[in-house]
């Protein structure tokens, strides 16, 4: 269940591609005004006349609020409020200066100066060309103001879910490492030390990440490290794994432990059930102003029947969090490695 959305408590300026679609749309909807005023005198020469006054009027008024809306003091007031200084000064402003613009290419006296029914005339295209402009641009606010608490909705859930199954997994991983442990006290002194020093790394990272909504790619392969290093351990030679981490994506941020469960389902569902030994590698490389990290291994594959999303939680969990942390062009594709195995791809920009 999705928070209730609450208005934006400031007046936010349009980004470039909004202006763009106002303007589109103005110009769209003053040729529809044109076209009704016409219906009085229909013919082709007063529609062409009364488009070039309606589309005057509608453009300049959107290019005046347009350079309103950036205004830094307008970010101070609340978006009603907002919308009201602008579309008292851009309308007025925007019927003096447009119409001015299009009787003199017509070569005719100003509307102010014509008889009454002209005035009223230009005076309503006006308005209805105004109220639509405020109008789509408090529902663009809007719209705005739902996607983002949406996002964040959307985030906050998958950092609820990924804390609900680091509760479930951790317990079940610790347990099994313990066992390990116990027994390589005896045997193996040296080799148990060493897995204690990194089940404390493992958790201390655990920890950490619990409580950042993002972090370092560096922090987000340490911890990768720490867990792989203890499964090595136990696995003896059955796994051997390698993280290759450029120096200049270190510091590129990612949501904590966003590729932990893609190593996880590498491990549980491709090598652990495989015969003999296998191999996992996870690499981070920039690729056309994107950041890809690649999780590869040569254990038993995804099965032939059956499609990507089988190995576990871990896939559509990834999904969740890619899409609420960067946005719709972040993508993760698992697809059969060759000649076997498999590859999970990971791509992120911001």
């Amino acid at each position: 269940m999705l928070p209730s959305i609450a208005p934006s408590k400031y007046f936010v300026p349009s980004p470039p591609k909004a202006v763009l679609d106002m303007f589109v749309l103005t110009i769209l909807f003053c040729a529809l005004v044109a076209a009704v005023v016409t219906l009085g005198a229909p013919s082709l020469a007063a529609f062409a006349r009364w488009l070039l006054i309606v589309e005057s009027i509608g453009i300049a008024a959107c290019a005046i609020g347009t350079s309103l809306g950036r205004l830094p003091r307008l970010r101070r007031l609340s978006p009603v409020v907002a919308h009201l200084i602008i579309g008292g000064i851009a309308v007025p402003a925007g019927y003096v200066i447009g119409s001015s613009f299009a009787y003199t290419l017509l070569g005719e006296p100003l509307p102010i100066l014509q008889p009454e029914p002209r005035r009223i005339v230009a005076l309503v295209a006006t308005a209805l060309a105004a109220m639509l402009l405020v109008y789509v641009d408090a529902m663009r606010h809007r719209i705005h103001n739902e996607a983002t608490a949406r996002a964040e909705a959307q985030r906050l859930a998958a950092e609820s879910e990924l804390r609900l199954l680091r509760a479930q997994l951790e317990p079940h991983m610790l347990f099994n490492t313990l066992a390990n442990l116990r027994s390589l006290v005896d045997l193996d002194p040296k080799l148990a030390q060493s897995m204690i020093d990194q089940v404390i790394t493992y958790l201390r990272g655990t920890l950490a990440a619990s409580r950042e909504q993002s972090v370092p790619l560096r922090q987000e392969f340490a911890q990768l490290s720490a867990y792989l290093e203890i499964m090595a351990m136990r696995m003896g030679h059955r796994m051997t794994y390698k993280l290759e981490l450029p120096k200049g994506l270190e510091d590129f941020a990612v949501p904590p432990m966003l590729l932990q469960p893609l190593v996880e389902n590498a491990i549980k569902h491709g090598i652990e059930p495989k015969v003999g030994s296998s191999t996992l590698e996870v690499n981070a490389v920039r690729e056309e102003g994107a950041v890809i990290v690649t999780v590869v291994d040569t254990g038993r594959g995804l099965p032939h029947d059956l499609n990507e999303d089988t190995r576990g939680y871990g896939v559509e969990h990834v999904r969740d969090r890619l899409r609420a942390f960067y946005g719709p062009s972040a993508t993760l594709a698992l697809t059969r490695n060759a000649p076997e195995g498999t590859r999970a791809v990971v791509r992120m920009a911001r």
